[in-house]
Order: C-alpha cells, then sequence, then structure tokens
C-alpha cells in the first residue's frame, strides 16, 4: 500500500472534509476525491460516512485510520534509523581484498580505523579470486588491475608493478633468466585466480607485449602460498611489488627479467555503482587510500 495514500485519508480526518485535506497538500478536490476510491477499492470496503456539512469515520475506516497511525509512525522511525547509520560512524563494514597486500599492508590500516571508531565492526574477506560484490553483500574491494565490470566504480590507491623473482638459492642452483622465453626451462609458481590459472605471464618486448606460457608443478590460489614458495627457493614466481617489496630490500628474494616488466596497472578499491554508501564506508575507503603503505 503506498504510504502516501494513508497519509492523504489521516489528513482528510485532520482537516474534516475533503477540499480541506485537498488544500493542505495541494492537490485538488477531484484528486483528493480519486484517491480516497482507490484506497477504498484496494480494501473493499468504504472507510467514510460523507454528508454535506461532515465525515465521520466507519468501523473499517476507524480501524485502517489506527492502523495507518502505527505504520506511518513505525516508516518515519525506520526512516530516521538509516539515515543516522547512513551518516554516523557506526555500522558493519564488509570489503575483500587479496591475501599477502590484505594481512601485511590493509589489516594495520583496518586496526587504526576500529581503533578511532568503536561502533564500526568489519568482515574482511581475505581471497585472490573473483568477488561478486553485489551477490555476497560487500561494500567494496581492493583489487589490482584495470576495472573490467561496468556496474562498478572505483577509487584509485596507487600503481602496481607485477615482477618476477625468485631466491638467491634457487637461481644459485638454476641459473638466472635473461629473457622471457627462457621460462620454459624453469620451475614456475603459478597462481590461480578463481577458474583461471596464471600460466601465462605477460612481459614487453622491443615495446611490444610479448606473452610467454610457463610451467611449474606448484599451483596455488593462496598468493602467501606462492610468496613461502619463492622464499624457500622452489620456483619462480611473478608477483606485485606490493607484496615482494620487503623480501626483494632484504635479499630474500631478487628480481629478474626487470627489463623486459609490463606497464604499471592500477591498485584501486571498487565498489558497486548503483548503491549509496554509507559515512563509515566512505572514511574507511579515503583512510585506506590516504594510508595504506606504499612500495619504496
Amino acid at each position: 500500500m503506498d504510504l502516501n495514500l494513508l497519509q492523504l485519508f489521516l489528513t482528510i480526518l485532520e482537516k474534516g472534509g475533503l477540499s480541506a485535506a485537498g488544500r493542505e497538500l495541494g492537490l485538488s478536490p477531484a484528486t483528493v476525491s480519486e484517491r480516497l476510491a482507490a484506497l477504498e477499492s484496494h480494501y473493499g470496503a468504504s472507510l467514510l460516512k460523507r454528508t454535506t456539512r461532515s465525515i465521520s469515520l466507519t468501523d473499517e475506516g476507524r480501524t485502517l485510520a489506527d492502523g495507518a497511525r502505527r505504520l506511518l509512525t513505525d516508516a518515519a522511525e525506520l526512516q530516521r534509523q538509516v539515515r543516522v547509520g547512513a551518516g554516523t560512524l557506526a555500522g558493519p563494514i564488509r570489503l575483500s581484498a587479496p591475501v599477502d597486500l590484505g594481512t601485511t599492508r590493509l589489516v594495520p590500516v583496518l586496526d587504526r580505523f576500529l581503533a578511532q571508531h568503536p561502533e564500526v565492526s568489519l568482515e574482511l574477506n581475505l581471497t585472490d579470486g573473483f568477488v561478486d560484490l553485489v551477490g555476497q553483500g560487500l561494500d567494496f574491494a581492493v583489487r589490482y588491475g584495470a576495472l573490467a565490470d561496468s556496474s562498478l566504480k572505483a577509487k584509485p590507491i596507487a600503481e602496481n608493478r607485477r615482477l618476477v623473482c625468485a631466491a638467491p638459492a634457487y637461481l644459485e642452483r638454476h641459473g638466472r633468466p635473461e629473457h622471457p622465453d627462457e621460462l620454459a626451462r624453469h620451475d614456475c609458481l603459478v597462481m590461480r585466480f578463481g577458474g583461471n590459472i596464471d600460466r601465462v605471464w605477460q612481459f614487453r618486448l622491443d615495446g611490444l607485449p610479448h606473452a610467454v606460457t610457463v610451467r611449474g608443478r606448484r599451483v596455488a590460489n593462496h598468493g602467501g602460498l606462492v610468496r613461502q614458495w619463492c622464499l624457500q627457493g622452489l620456483g619462480l614466481c611473478m608477483k606485485s611489488v606490493w607484496d615482494v617489496q620487503a623480501d626483494l630490500a632484504a635479499g630474500r628474494l631478487v628480481e629478474v627479467l626487470a627489463p623486459f616488466a609490463t606497464a604499471p596497472s592500477a591498485l584501486q578499491m571498487v565498489y558497486p555503482a548503483a548503491l549509496a554508501q554509507p559515512l563509515r564506508v566512505r572514511r574507511l575507503m579515503d583512510m585506506i587510500a590516504e594510508q595504506l603503505p606504499q612500495p619504496l
């Protein structure tokens, strides 16, 4: 039932007539009469007893008036609660992020946000696979790469660079590849992103795209495990610089094939375009964009 019709019905009772209610609401007498008839038709009952000088309620009209007052009061309170929740830093936030990035760089930012806003709760989905934001009810996700889904909007964080790296022990045993095509004789640690196995690694050769299909005995859908395998000297991996920068700086991993690396891509937060974001979500996204520790 249209709440506006119920409000019209109560206004008729308050003002004592259809014409007076119409003047109050800016409606013509004919429009008020038509809408009252629609209300009576909806409920299948006569709601008012009308004479030339007054109106009174039928039994059904009295029942509807009592219920309408409660319903409109409840609707107003619900609207107030929703607006307060959308405008204050309180309530739940649900987000998704890649495993390595989320664990090493994002979680400290989230901890600070929760410490500052004790009325906020948070659910973090760490996954390296595709996440359906709308289907899973997520407010936003941190993602690498270009935005492919036109139903989403993006808030940029920084650039991302993917690189090939290995532990010094692996390079001592198997040698250092000097050209992307040499990866064919190396054991590569491969990521699975959802249903796709990332066996095709992209490079730039003389300014043009150059794809290489790699092989390897280890495949995982967990970026942290791939990084750990690499640290153990079990193969080469292609990872985001965000994930391995500390290992490179400490000498635990070594970048190879740097002259053939592809151009940087985006690291960004994506969110459903059709949904209005509560203040708590907007503030967290701003904090992530400002405070997420970046590679040196």
